[in-house]
């Protein structure tokens, strides 16, 4: 056994291709890894872009998808999210588990990532759950004040997106949101301050709030639309409290992270 590009160790399991790369699709070219301990996906010729424990996919593995989903806290009563970029799904998942009845929105534009949903165990579709295979940037000017929470962990192999890189496309987020919505996003990418300042310029600097992740080179970006976000440790608790428990148990970490980060903002 040894250790691939990403750092994961290798056993008898290897990279194969998606079933839409096998067809000769246009798409960015995936490929996917089931080993007996975690299922990966990534781009060819690029690191992993999701990794799952293969025996519990609603579990959050990597560190910055947990702390996206620690927006919760900034507004703890959501009945439609809405995600750009699909990948492996893990947000998807624990979505499903955490909160049954919410109505999720998943926009990802490679249809070779959507073809192996089920190797991820990712649901069907049903009438809580849309995938659709579009182009997230166009789509979201689509929904305006749609979503009580959004998520955007949006990459190609270069990185983000020039497409959900401009001032435009912070603008759209701002406007898919309802009234108190909150945004989160992945920021992974050598140009995070400029991204930052284009946040403010949408929502305004006092309601945009990073946090670093402390074991990778992540950044997680939160902007809200509202003025009903907790500020203080009375708020937090209160907001928490309106989360199912077994919700705040497996966040709880992130939550105290956030909230203590949210304090520091005035």
């Amino acid at each position: 056994m040894g250790k691939d590009d990403t750092g994961v160790r290798r056993g008898r399991s290897r990279w194969l291709p998606s079933p839409d790369a096998e067809g000769g699709s246009t798409a960015v070219s995936t490929l996917f890894k089931r080993g007996w301990r975690h299922t990966e996906l990534k781009f060819a010729g690029t690191v992993t872009q999701s990794r799952m424990l293969t025996f519990r996919p609603h579990h959050l593995l990597v560190p910055y998808t947990r702390t996206m989903m620690a927006a919760l806290l900034l507004q703890p009563h959501v009945d439609c999210i809405g995600m750009i970029g699909l990948g492996g799904g893990s947000q998807v998942k624990f979505c499903r588990r955490y909160l049954p009845g919410v109505r999720l929105e998943v926009v990802e534009n490679n249809p070779a990532v959507v073809a192996m949903r089920r190797r991820f165990r990712i649901p069907d579709d049903d009438a809580c759950l849309q995938v659709f295979v579009e182009d997230g940037a166009t789509f979201l000017g689509t929904r305006p004040g749609r979503y009580d929470l959004l998520l955007v962990d949006a990459y190609d192999p270069q990185g983000i997106p020039p497409a959900l890189s401009t001032q435009r496309w912070y603008d759209d987020c701002r406007n898919a949101l309802a009234p108190d919505g909150v945004l989160a996003t992945n920021l992974f990418c050598a140009d995070a301050l400029r991204h930052v300042e284009k946040l403010q310029r949408s929502f305004g600097k006092h309601k945009v709030l990073v946090l670093q992740e402390p074991t990778m080179s992540n950044r997680v970006a939160f902007a809200w639309t509202g003025d009903a976000v907790p500020r203080d440790a009375d708020a937090a608790r209160a907001a928490l409290e309106r989360l199912p428990t077994r919700l705040r148990k497996a966040l709880a970490p992130e939550f105290a992270a956030l909230a203590q980060a949210r304090r520091s903002v005035r």
